[in-house]
């Protein structure tokens, strides 16, 4: 089928810019992967979603492109955001390196490996996939938060595999703010009962990530401890699956700003 043709050689840029307020000017970046400088679209490439965060003041833009034109497309997109984006008036709880903040390339068909990716971002931030799952606990102590995100993060005895933390303020509250790395291998065997790992194969390798259900879980229950509930959680973008299924969809009918229909997805 040809969706599947499509998907086969798709790699996607979840591209982090130090902007949410101005609305109008994220949409501008995003377009500018889109569109040529004579405004011509560029055949392949939509874009999925925005993700505007008002506290942080940064948004995640995802575009996605046959790996060949995609490297265009999110230079492009740099380029507009460097122009747009003045840092002296910059304020957010996030923190920020640049008004390009985070350009990671991710393989999504299986004719496309991390080391086509990195050869496209010429070794700047490709990876397999990552996602961004954030849970937010009803507590303004900021102590707690980083308690908690200490004993969750991979580098932690008895942390998850794969799960780099944050705890920062977020409307109120505290959000364990948590970047969900996709890991070489299967699922540990003593952390999937009753959640099974999302898993895909990349140069068949296998590769897995931490399930969101099993992050909240233990971000609940080490919240509890303190006396403190989990409120919700919050996925940023999508899992790998996801996004090639609605990359081959939104490419297939010729839909370049794809997030307007799909508007600010929280999984």
């Amino acid at each position: 089928m040809a969706s599947s043709l499509v998907g086969r050689r798709l790699a996607a840029c979840l591209l982090n810019i130090s902007e949410a307020h101005r609305t109008d000017l994220v949409e501008t970046v995003a377009k500018a992967a889109l569109y040529d400088t004579e405004g011509v679209r560029r055949e392949g490439a939509t874009v999925l979603n925005i993700f505007n965060d008002q506290d942080y003041n940064r948004s995640v833009i995802t575009i996605v492109a046959n790996v060949d034109s995609l490297g265009d497309a999110v230079l492009s997109a740099c380029e507009a955001a460097c122009g747009l984006i003045d840092l002296s008036a910059h304020s957010g709880l996030h923190p920020c390196m640049g008004a390009v903040d985070l350009v990671p390339i991710y393989p999504l068909g299986e004719e496309v490996g991390a080391d086509r990716c990195a050869q496209e971002a010429r070794g700047v931030g490709a990876s397999p996939y990552v996602m961004n799952c954030n849970v937010t606990i009803d507590t303004q102590d900021i102590a707690v938060g980083r308690g908690i995100a200490a004993a969750i993060r991979e580098s932690t005895p008895g942390g998850l595999p794969g799960v780099q933390v944050l705890a920062l303020p977020h409307e109120g509250a505290v959000e364990i703010a948590c970047n969900v790395e996709s890991v070489n291998g299967v699922a540990p065997s003593e952390l999937t009962e009753g959640t099974p790992w999302p898993s895909f194969s990349i140069d068949g390798q296998p590769y897995c990530h931490a399930p969101a259900a099993l992050i909240t879980a233990r971000v609940a229950e080490l919240a509890g401890r303190h006396g403190v509930r989990a409120k919700g959680t919050a996925l940023v973008g999508f899992t790998p699956h996801e996004c090639r299924a609605l990359a081959e969809l939104a490419i297939s009918q010729g839909i370049s700003e794809f997030w307007k229909e799909q508007h600010r997805i929280r999984m």
